[in-house]
Parts: structure tokens; C-alpha cells; sequence
């Protein structure tokens, strides 16, 4: 009689693959993940590669007051780490750690968003051409964030009503903002291109592209379908670091920074403006232009008004408006 030996429990994941598993079940970007995943790992090894359970709240709070006091690192970034770590402990490790009320909080910079002119927006744009061009003219047609734009997709873009649908803003909301009249020519030509693109690749059978969540199951078509199809994709097919299928991609957001940036130069510009300069300086305008900041707070999708109102402190610049008793005499 043959005995059966029973077979070894498989290893459980390991620490990071957790992580990674728990980030997508909660429909984490990609960017958060790959982000996330830095994070940990650098926590892990500050702390000699010990295990993340060995370790609670004092060894946190030394890792974050390291990276504040030896690492300066900006507010912004010591707060994602914070927020990798919670999620560490909270969702994978289900271990609530105490306040940390002895972190060394880096220092966040009362700055104000760099704003254009009218003029200079006009000399900016006046140096861009192509995709690059219609995108940034998007931008600050629209106030739409930089990766709201990229990930715009054909059913987004509703070319009768001259609005724009934005899916996933930031905080998982959708919005509805305007579609530029004077912009429509430009986009309906490209949808057009955009459409023959499209169809060379269905009859390779590449036309699939990236559905969030759980979309793929829901509608196994959807995915090859023109509506789902980016309006703004890369040249070439890569692979999907997820999944691992190759396909069509939406354009890297950095060649659109990239071409802003000499657009800037080439303008002859001074102020550092970027992609997200474009958004900034869309509510200041309309704000400018007599619109009411409960408006321009929908359209730009910021959940409080206080977050708006920031753009009210570069208007009218030079003292809020006031004249200065020089230009009196």
C-alpha cells in the first residue's frame, strides 16, 4: 500500500507582494502602487531589513523624522510616506498603530501657484504645434489636471454639448467641465486620425486598452471598442506592467512636460511654468473675469472651496488690489 505523502503548504506572499496585491484590490493607480512599494521597502531597510510586525509607531516615527531632519524632504513627500505606511499597517499587517505625535513634520511652504498672463499663456501657446499643442491648449481650455487630460478617453468628449466628462478625478470623483468652442475643430480632427489608428490596430487584433476596475469582467468587449479607446496614446505598444499583456498605452505625460518646457524657453518666459501652470492659470482667469468661486470650485473638482480660494490671493496682485500711494501722485 503506497502511503501519500502530504504535500508542504505553499509559502505564503511576501511582505511586498502583499502590499501589491492589497494596493490593486482597492483600485489603486499605478503610480500610487509603484510608490507605496518604495516606501515600505525604504522604511524596511532603514530599520536593519527587520519585519514591518516587529516594529510599531517609535520605529514610524523615526523613519519620518529622518526623512525631515536628515533627508529635508519636502511636506508633500514625508506626508506619502506617512500615508504608504498606514496603509502597510491598516490594510496588509491589520494593526492599528497610536497617534505619532513625535514626528519632526517637514516644513510645508506657504507658496502660491505659479499663474501666466493672458499674454504670456498666449505667447506659450503661440510656441506649441500638433498633439502637444491641442493638449496644452486643453489644459487651460478646460483646467483639467495634466494626467486627467492624457487619460482622456473618446466617450469623455462630448463634441455637441461642448463639454468634457472627467472620470477619476483626483479623489476618485467625476466632473463635468467645458469643452473650448474654439477647440473643437482641432479635436474633432484628431479624433479622426486618432479613429484610423484605431482600426489598423483592431485588425492586428492590438486594439485592446487598459478598463479600470473590474470593467474587463463586467464588459469582456469593451476594452477593443472605440469608446474606451484613448484620445491621447503613445506612438508604439508597450507591455502592461500589471497585467502583462501588450498594448496600445495612453502618452507618456512626460513628453508633454517635456515640450512645455522648451515652449517656455522659447517664449521667452521667466516664471517656471509648467503642465499644471496651464490649470492655475485657468481659475485665475475666470476668476478675473467676474465668474463665482463656487463655479470655478466645480470645474477644477476641488472638494473645498478653501483649496479655490487660494487662487483669490494672486489676483489683482500688488497688495490685494490696493494702489500703491506712488501711483497716486
Amino acid at each position: 500500500m503506497n502511503s501519500i505523502t502530504p504535500s508542504a503548504p505553499p509559502n505564503p506572499p511576501k511582505l511586498l507582494d502583499q502590499v501589491r496585491d492589497r494596493l490593486r484590490l482597492k483600485h489603486y493607480s499605478i503610480r500610487t502602487e509603484t510608490q507605496y512599494i518604495q516606501w515600505v521597502r525604504r522604511f524596511i531597510m532603514f530599520h536593519d531589513k527587520r519585519h514591518p510586525r516587529e516594529m510599531g509607531a517609535r520605529e514610524v516615527e523615526a523613519f519620518l523624522t529622518h526623512l525631515a531632519v536628515e533627508g529635508r524632504v519636502a511636506a508633500a513627500t514625508q506626508n506619502q510616506a506617512l500615508s504608504a505606511l498606514l496603509f502597510l499597517y491598516r490594510e496588509v499587517l491589520e494593526i492599528d498603530l497610536p497617534w505619532l505625535d513625535n514626528v519632526v513634520r517637514a516644513k510645508r511652504p506657504a507658496r502660491l501657484p505659479v499663474v501666466l498672463t493672458r499674454n504670456e499663456v498666449t505667447a506659450l501657446l503661440g510656441r506649441m504645434e500638433g498633439t502637444h499643442g491641442l493638449m496644452a491648449r486643453l489644459l487651460y481650455g478646460t483646467g483639467m489636471r495634466l494626467m486627467e487630460c492624457v487619460r482622456l478617453r473618446v466617450q469623455d468628449v462630448d463634441f455637441e454639448r461642448a463639454e468634457i466628462l472627467v472620470r477619476d478625478g483626483k479623489g476618485a470623483k467625476d466632473r463635468v467641465t467645458m469643452l473650448p468652442q474654439t477647440l473643437i475643430p482641432a479635436l474633432r480632427e484628431h479624433v479622426q486620425r486618432r479613429r484610423l489608428l484605431y482600426e489598423d490596430d483592431l485588425a492586428r487584433g492590438m486594439a485592446a486598452v487598459y478598463l479600470p476596475d473590474a470593467l474587463e469582467r463586467k464588459y469582456p468587449n469593451a476594452a477593443t471598442e472605440w469608446p474606451w479607446q484613448y484620445v491621447f496614446v503613445a506612438k508604439g505598444l508597450s507591455v502592461d506592467p500589471r497585467s502583462g499583456i501588450e498594448r496600445r498605452h495612453h502618452m507618456d505625460e512626460k513628453l508633454l512636460q517635456r515640450a512645455m518646457k522648451k515652449a517656455v524657453l522659447a517664449a521667452g518666459l521667466t516664471k517656471p511654468a509648467t503642465p499644471h501652470t496651464l490649470r492655475h492659470s485657468f481659475a485665475t482667469h475666470l476668476l478675473q473675469a467676474g465668474y463665482d468661486i463656487r463655479t470655478v470650485q466645480e470645474l477644477l473638482g476641488h472638494a473645498d472651496v478653501a483649496t479655490t480660494m487660494i487662487y483669490t490671493h494672486v489676483l489683482n496682485k500688488g497688495g490685494r488690489g490696493v494702489v500703491s500711494p506712488l501711483d497716486e501722485m
